[in-house]
């Protein structure tokens, strides 16, 4: 049976404790789940004896207040379905819990972190890499799973665990797409029809042939409202907008 857990406290001294040698995986979430979450649950349950999986909308990694409002929730869903998945323990952590000295104390990274989404929304990833160092320290698991999709987040989050010692395997795991090559993600559901039908082409895009500035270009024609398209060592990067919805992807070259 899925348990949930609230208190850093308890899973701490008495969960963490009841779990002895078994081996843990992990797997970090803002809600809003899909298939792509349910991916990343798989490989978790497969590689390990227990798994667990985070639920916190983490506010420190939005620059933009509204984006935070709007983000789409809802818990009772996202229990109910990592209970169908087979989760092991969903933790729900708080903020004044999370974050006691109200995020006064933060991780940086000064190089990879300010290309890209970085540079797009500035201190988005003091926020991820703070929040997730956290969670890893309170959850001590064996492995964590992120999705390729945000590709730039997992290099990181990876080479920050190498920096600090940290005896944990960050996995990157293939991204899960639509049937129309459209990267799952918890954003798409703010999408209206009409921007849900034209969103494929951003993918399809990123893979064509093009060049980066003749890309920006059709999409701009297309209206999307384009942040950047990037080719950074051997990927080719993405963020747009369709409305006031954000996209990212990214494809290897």
């Amino acid at each position: 049976m899925t348990q949930v857990i609230t208190s850093i406290h308890d899973w701490v001294l008495t969960w963490h404790r009841e779990l002895g040698d078994k081996s843990i995986g992990f797997v970090p979430t803002m809600g809003a789940l899909h298939a792509g979450h349910q991916s990343l649950i798989d490989y978790s349950r497969k590689d390990n004896d227990i798994t667990v999986v985070s639920l916190f909308v983490n506010p420190t990694q939005f620059n933009d207040k509204n984006d935070f409002e709007r983000y789409p929730r809802n818990d009772e869903k996202d229990i109910s379905l990592l209970g169908q998945w087979g989760v092991d323990y969903i933790f729900m952590p708080v903020y004044h819990e999370l974050y006691p000295d109200n995020y006064t104390y933060k991780v940086s990274e000064s190089s990879f972190s300010t290309q890209m989404e970085g540079a797009s929304r500035p201190g988005h990833f003091d926020g991820v890499l703070t929040v997730v160092m956290k969670l890893l320290n309170i959850i001590h698991p064996d492995r964590s799973y992120f999705g390729e999709k945000d590709f730039q987040q997992y290099s990181l989050i990876s080479k920050m665990c190498e920096a600090f010692f940290m005896p944990i395997e960050i996995i990157m795991c293939p991204t899960v797409r639509d049937q129309d090559g459209l990267a799952l993600s918890s954003r798409n559901a703010l999408l209206t029809e009409e921007e849900r039908k034209r969103a494929p082409l951003f993918h399809e895009l990123l893979r064509s042939s093009l060049k980066a500035e003749e890309i920006v270009k059709k999409l701009n024609e297309s209206g999307f409202r384009v942040d950047y398209v990037v080719d950074y060592e051997n990927r080719r990067f993405g963020a747009v907008y369709l409305g006031n919805t954000r996209l990212i992807d990214n494809v290897q070259r």
